[in-house]
């Protein structure tokens, strides 16, 4: 039985990735700062920005699934957000390196696209948004995002460690579909977010996949729904929200993501099943 390491087990994701690993036969370890609310699996508690802690919680790994991180921009002071989320993503690859382990998957966020916590408004410059997309944060949140990418990079070159980067966007958990009657009608909610959502139970399995697929070196995926988080048209939302925006590479005629999914899609066989309009009532 292969041993995952899962860090931000207290988190909203974390459980849902735990819960999946337990369910295919993975000996998990949920690590995070605090006790998850449910004991799920053995929990370790540790503090990631503390190198010698990530040595101690990865030994015996096969994998690492790092989810933990001040979870937004602006909750904490930005050099906080930064030096957490920065360094304790360096750590936890820095020490799964030194102890052999091949492969990882960490959390990173669709606010390296710059979008969703921009102050001066910006716009994507082409949509949907795909991995190759300008990356334009001013956050520090978004801007550690990128560091945590370029530090996979790093220390895939350096010990040939397979490392995914999801690129995840809002997470939905099954009780956050409450809250879908109170925008879905709104173009202008939601709008930072391009109106992407993921629901946790997809992430989970993108997670196992890249875990399970071999020979993908450092890679950046994004992780969104197929559909759009609105009762209203990918076209319609665009005209008017986006309306400059003019460099449309995919039909969005009906409720298509406006983020693009199909690099996860071809790369893993994965594809996510859980749509809000299964959720929620749209009256």
């Amino acid at each position: 039985m292969k041993k995952i390491v899962i860090t931000g087990t207290a988190g909203l994701l974390g459980p849902y990735v735990v819960k999946h690993f337990l369910e295919q036969g993975y000996d998990v370890l949920s690590v995070d700062k605090v006790k998850p609310a449910e004991t799920l699996t053995r929990h370790m508690t540790a503090d990631l920005t503390n190198l010698g802690e990530c040595y101690g919680i990865l030994e015996g790994a096969y994998a690492v699934i790092h989810l933990a991180a001040i979870p937004t921009a602006y909750i904490f002071p930005n050099e906080v957000t930064f030096q957490n989320n920065v360094m304790a993503t360096y750590n936890i690859l820095e020490a799964a390196a030194g102890l052999g382990i091949t492969k990882a998957v960490i959390a990173s966020s669709e606010c390296t696209y710059g979008i969703c916590n921009s102050r001066q408004g910006l716009t994507p410059v082409y949509v949907p948004v795909d991995e190759e997309h300008p990356v334009l944060p001013e956050d520090s949140y978004g801007l550690g995002k990128i560091v945590g990418e370029t530090i996979a990079d790093a220390i895939n070159r350096r010990c040939g460690m397979q490392i995914v980067s999801f690129r995840i966007g809002n997470i939905i958990s099954k009780e956050k579909y409450l809250n879908f009657p109170g925008f879905i009608h709104d173009s202008e909610k939601r709008k930072q977010l391009m109106w992407n959502y993921i629901d946790a139970r997809d992430i989970a399995v993108a997670c196992r996949l890249a875990i399970e697929k071999d020979g993908l070196g450092s890679i950046i995926m994004n992780l969104a729904a197929d559909d759009n988080s609105m009762d209203i048209k990918s076209c319609d939302l665009m005209k008017a929200e986006y309306p400059n925006v003019t460099d449309i590479r995919t039909p969005i005629d009906e409720y298509q993501t406006l983020y693009s999914n199909e690099k996860a899609k071809k790369v893993l066989g994965w594809k996510p099943v859980h749509c809000w309009r299964d959720n929620v009532s749209q009256e």
